[in-house]
């Protein structure tokens, strides 16, 4: 149990996938202008990468390995992930519209998120088993959702401040997000 605590923490703290990893920045970027998008858009990414790293898992172990195929693991893994991700969004279509409509295209994005594919990746390379796998997906996950919520808190509060013309847009959002990977990278010496 232990061992399951420290790969989950150390997967949202200290080895975060957005701030150390730099991995899945397009919806960090994008999607974090407002809290409550944010949030759904991390619940999204927290049930996508969860579900990958589970279904994954068990190809990898049960069907990928017998055959001898595990060459193969890049294009199977893309697969999975582009078959959860129009499973969520078809949910989300039917039962959360208003979520829906305010992700837009980046829910379509998680598919191409790299962070989903780095996940079970690295769970492969790391020669996690199902368990080991599951709560390194969720702690990546909640890493990923404890970012995007903490950028579009700080976009909201600084929306309304006097921001120099250059650094406006773009460039205080890159600033920020630089500043908070320095922060994170405070957690190093946590694991």
């Amino acid at each position: 149990m232990k061992e399951i605590l420290l790969i989950i923490i150390g997967s949202a703290l200290v080895n975060n996938v957005v701030l150390s990893q730099f991995l899945g920045l397009c919806p960090f970027l994008g999607v974090s202008k407002k809290t409550e998008t944010s949030a759904g858009m991390g619940a999204a990414v927290l049930f996508v990468i969860t579900l990958a790293c589970i279904a994954t898992s068990l190809i990898y172990t049960y069907i990928m390995i017998p055959l001898n195929i595990s060459y193969l693991q890049t294009i199977v893994f893309i697969l999975v992930i582009a078959a959860l991700v129009q499973f969520v969004e078809m949910f989300l279509k039917k039962n959360m519209v208003s979520l829906y409509e305010s992700l837009g295209v980046y829910l379509p994005l998680i598919t191409t998120n790299c962070a989903v594919l780095g996940t079970a990746l690295t769970n492969v390379q790391k020669e996690y088993t199902f368990l080991q796998s599951v709560a390194n997906g969720v702690g990546i996950s909640v890493g990923f959702l404890i970012a995007i919520v903490m950028l579009a808190g700080v976009r909201e509060k600084i929306e309304g401040n006097d921001i120099p013309y250059s650094f406006q847009g773009t460039p205080i959002v890159l600033i920020t997000s630089g500043l908070m990977a320095i922060a994170f990278f405070g957690f190093s010496g946590l694991i």
